[in-house]
């Protein structure tokens, strides 16, 4: 296997950092000059893009972004999912066009038609009865959370070591020593997830079923397979093993496809033939307008409505009041019924299996301890071989080094990938030659990096 020279990184790095300033001197002015926001940037998490600053963005369409300097990239990043549907795609322009002009309404407190459309959409998708809307999958997630807790009269949420649900409190956990839960590093506040939550790891039964054999788990949260620390899938009968453990023990399954959904145009909920008794989606079904959706079942839904006390039309803690506003049910029906359909999404998968065998090609030639791992229409590469088949591996396989080398040779040369690891997801825009460019620059830094001196 070939060792990398963290000497020659350091310097690849570094001639990467120059190139990357000297092309982008407007975003550079424009980062410099935003003193009034936290982080110089409008949301924390733009400030992780490698270079010491943000690319500014100036138009997007498609899969194309245009930056301020007015340079052009083949968006692999796609808003970390939320533009997986492409930049602007025609049919929710039109709709929202439509909405705030034509018809007017942007959010009135009251119901549109498009709403039921939408829901029975979703419930064909993924199976799930009853819907209700949000504006994000961190909001679908901490709603349908409080009723778990009220349909099982349980406190606690299972969830696994690095995964991802937006910013919900009770992700945000690990396995202490003692098994009990403790707050991630880095995690900004804290609650104390002792209270909230118990850590079990992906992958592994016997861990979740020793966190819910204390009887206090109200909902297993999981996503069908780990997104945010690398792709991790799950190893044969461990999604039945979850959903057989859950009934054993009287939890709730809950699934969150945000990402995963990129499986298919059920996502893995359809493909695997998943039951979950909560499903969570959120990014990428509004086209870029802010949306997002919880499904429950009939059973859990019985369960709400007996509780006769709780109170989900006003201070119950579950609603907002722009969720499921007009523009935002309009532009999902709008990308749901005429983007991501089962033709685009062929497309997607298509084109993720022909960038996984570009990227295996090099790691492969230049016999690199890396793995690259597809799911439908979404690829990640991994600085581990074999691929990892838990979050705290995965977490260990990361390389800050290497992801800024890579992720500023791409952009460097007019390709972006998402800046929190290294994702790369098509939309119904990509196209082969695409795909192809990624394959060539990829195999040229792999090279520039494994050259000896």
């Amino acid at each position: 296997m070939h060792v990398i020279d963290r000497h020659r990184l350091t310097s690849l790095v570094r001639r990467e950092r120059i190139a990357y300033a000297a092309a982008h001197p407007a975003s550079s002015a424009l980062h410099a000059a935003a003193t009034h926001l936290l982080g110089r940037v409008p949301m924390t998490w733009m400030a992780k893009w490698s270079g010491g600053f943000p690319l500014y963005l100036d138009r997007a369409r498609g899969n194309r972004v245009v930056d301020v300097d007015g340079l052009e990239y083949v968006d692999f990043a796609l808003g970390d999912t939320g533009a997986m549907a492409g930049h602007s795609p025609r049919a929710t322009v039109d709709a929202v066009a439509d909405r705030i002009g034509r018809l007017g309404g942007i959010t009135a407190m009251l119901p549109t038609a498009d709403a039921e459309w939408v829901a029975a959409e979703l419930t064909r998708r993924f199976g799930l009865p009853h819907w209700s809307f949000t504006l994000t999958a961190t909001d679908a997630n901490r709603w349908a959370i409080r009723l778990a807790r009220l349909a099982t009269g349980r406190p606690k949420v299972l969830v696994f070591a690095y995964c991802y649900h937006g910013s919900v409190d009770e992700a945000f956990a690990l396995a202490g020593a003692d098994g009990e839960a403790v707050s991630r590093p880095g995690n900004v506040g804290p609650p104390v997830p002792l209270d909230t939550t118990r850590v079990a790891e992906f992958n592994d039964l016997s861990s979740v079923e020793a966190a819910l054999a204390h009887g206090d788990v109200a909902a297993i949260l999981t996503e069908p397979a780990l997104t945010n620390i690398g792709i991790v899938l799950p190893e044969p009968g461990f999604m039945a093993g979850l959903r057989e453990l859950a009934t054993r023990y009287g939890a709730l399954l809950m699934i969150d496809e945000t990402h995963t959904i990129s499986a298919g145009p059920g996502g893995a909920t359809r493909l695997w033939d998943l039951q979950p008794d909560i499903f969570v989606i959120g990014k990428s079904i509004g086209g870029g307008i802010p949306t997002g959706a919880y499904g429950i079942s009939t059973q859990v839904l019985r369960s709400v409505e007996s509780h006769a006390e709780a109170d989900l039309i006003d201070v119950g803690g579950v609603g907002g009041t722009l969720a499921g506003n007009a523009l935002s049910v309009a532009a999902m029906r709008a990308t749901l019924e005429q983007v991501l359909t089962d033709d685009a999404f062929a497309h997607m998968i298509d084109l993720a299996t022909r960038f996984t065998r570009g990227v295996q090609d090099t790691i492969d030639r230049v016999t690199l301890p890396w793995s690259v791992t597809q799911l439908g229409a979404r690829s990640e590469y991994r600085f581990a071989s074999p691929a990892p088949r838990d979050g705290t591996s995965s977490a260990a396989a990361g390389d800050g080094d290497l992801e800024e080398f890579l992720h500023l040779y791409l952009a460097n040369r007019g390709i972006l990938i998402t800046p929190f690891h290294n994702m790369a997801l098509m939309c119904p825009d990509t196209s082969s030659a695409d795909v192809d460019l990624h394959t060539t620059l990829f195999a040229a830094a792999i090279d520039e990096l494994a050259r000896t001196p």
